[in-house]
């Protein structure tokens, strides 16, 4: 289960106030300490509770199972799990206290510069980059306070058995090629094209994953912050160039307001959908909806976004949730042990399809096709992911949030006035107002 982030952007004010509020309040009176990597397991102790966003991990045993297997390495520490529905809703209003676990996945809502004061240390980032990917993510004044069990690939989940049946064997190389694929299979089969999931609206934040890969651009995240997203040609205003000319082209589900995340799955599984932009961390689910359906796992594949630089496509690797242990927790090194372990030893990436974080790891079997193409995998320089988020909620776009896009797929059908690159140009003309009263 991938968490769905549907906060809107009254939601998002409130969650920064009350965020600011606990910065000054009782939470991170120990600002600056350290989750030392313990010595000897077997001499650490105490009791530690996890608090994790995988309530269906918890609830059908396998959470407890991973704690049967730590114990195994770290005997004298017992591990509890606090499994939430509503993840970042009820993390932030816990971090107005001190209590909010000893390992906890950090929320969205948090600035970077503020998680020395909500989190410990878990070592520099010249320690820890030459073992684990995705550390600069979580790094502020060269320190690493997170560290994410799995990573993420985007990419498009099709059901191979539809794309076939429409004539198309060969990943389309541009968006124009797309375009014409998703038509064939429209006049060909009886399949949807392609599926917005509009309705559930966090899917159409996933499109924001397509920066880096257009121009396959590790410093894409830092022209976030010094360009316009939306200049022409630059990887956003690509994505969501396309995404504007799938719904206005008649390739989408008839009436967006109507779809379903959960119908989705087993819609594609059957051959209903023939296309959805997500991640490769979706790839297993749409797998076991094939299992469920009774048809061909393996008919589910996961192809690149249609652009390549010279002749190469790219993807950009990303953390899932980053774990990491409450300042304030009495059992910081046990708290540590803990994110270590499930990190280095549990396979929790494994039995999920994703990428390790472990940089000597092999590519799991969800992306051996990519793999086997070349696709090239770049790991984002996020140095200036603090900055980029500041101007997104100074500017009220939402890059990271559905309302734009749920504005832009209105305008392509018909439901909103306008055309395609006044919109954008509002979007960057805010996006220039945001950073410029910043001092950006």
């Amino acid at each position: 289960m991938h968490l769905k982030r549907r906060t809107t952007l009254t939601g998002s004010i409130a969650l920064l106030a009350l965020l600011a509020s606990a910065c000054t309040g009782t939470g991170g009176s120990a600002e600056g300490a350290d989750a030392k990597a313990p010595d000897d397991p077997s001499e650490v102790k105490g009791s530690i509770t996890v608090l994790t966003h995988r309530t269906d991990l918890v609830q059908d045993g396998t959470m407890k199972k991973y704690a049967a297997e730590f114990n195994r390495t770290y005997p004298g520490v017992k591990v509890g799990f606090d499994a939430l529905t509503d993840y970042e809703g009820e993390v932030k209003i816990r971090m107005n206290t001190e209590n909010y676990g000893d390992v906890l996945m950090i929320p969205a809502v948090i600035e970077k510069k503020d998680y020395p004061r909500f989190f410990a240390s878990l070592g520099t980032r010249a320690e820890r980059d030459a073992k684990y990917r995705f550390t600069g993510y979580s790094t502020v004044d060269g320190k690493v306070y997170g560290q994410s069990p799995l990573g993420v690939v985007p990419g498009l989940l099709y059901n191979k058995k539809v794309w076939s049946e429409a004539g198309v064997t060969d990943w389309p190389t541009t968006p124009a090629e797309f375009l014409d694929d998703l038509r064939a299979i429209r006049s060909r089969t009886d399949a949807v094209p392609y599926y917005t999931n509009f309705k559930d609206m966090w899917p159409l934040t996933q499109w924001t994953n397509v920066n880096g890969s257009v121009g396959c651009d590790t410093g894409a995240t830092t022209k976030l912050a010094e360009g316009d997203p939306w200049a022409q040609g630059a990887d956003l205003r690509v994505a969501d160039t396309l995404l504007h000319d799938i719904v206005r082209g008649g390739l989408a589900e008839k009436d967006p307001t109507t779809t379903n995340w959960e119908a989705s799955k087993g819609k594609l599984a059957k051959g209903e959908i023939a296309t959805m932009w997500l991640g490769s961390w979706a790839v297993v689910q749409m797998r076991d909806a094939a299992r469920q359906a009774g048809t061909d796992p393996a008919d589910i594949g996961f192809m690149p976004f249609p652009a390549q630089r010279d002749g190469v496509f790219c993807a950009v690797t990303s953390p899932d949730y980053q774990q990491a242990v409450n300042v304030n927790s009495d059992h910081k090194e046990a708290a540590r042990a803990w994110i270590d372990w499930f990190t280095d030893e549990s396979g929790y990436a494994e039995a999920n399809l994703a990428l390790s974080p472990l940089k000597d790891a092999p590519l799991p079997a969800v992306l051996q096709p990519y793999e086997k193409a070349g696709v090239k995998l770049i790991d984002l320089d996020d140095s200036k992911g603090a900055e980029v988020k500041s101007i997104d909620n100074r500017s009220e776009v939402g890059i990271y949030k559905p309302d734009y896009r749920q504005d832009l797929v209105d305008l392509a059908r018909g439901a909103r006035q306008g055309g395609l690159d006044d919109f954008l140009g509002g979007l960057g003309k805010r996006w220039a107002e945001a950073r410029n009263s910043l001092g950006s």
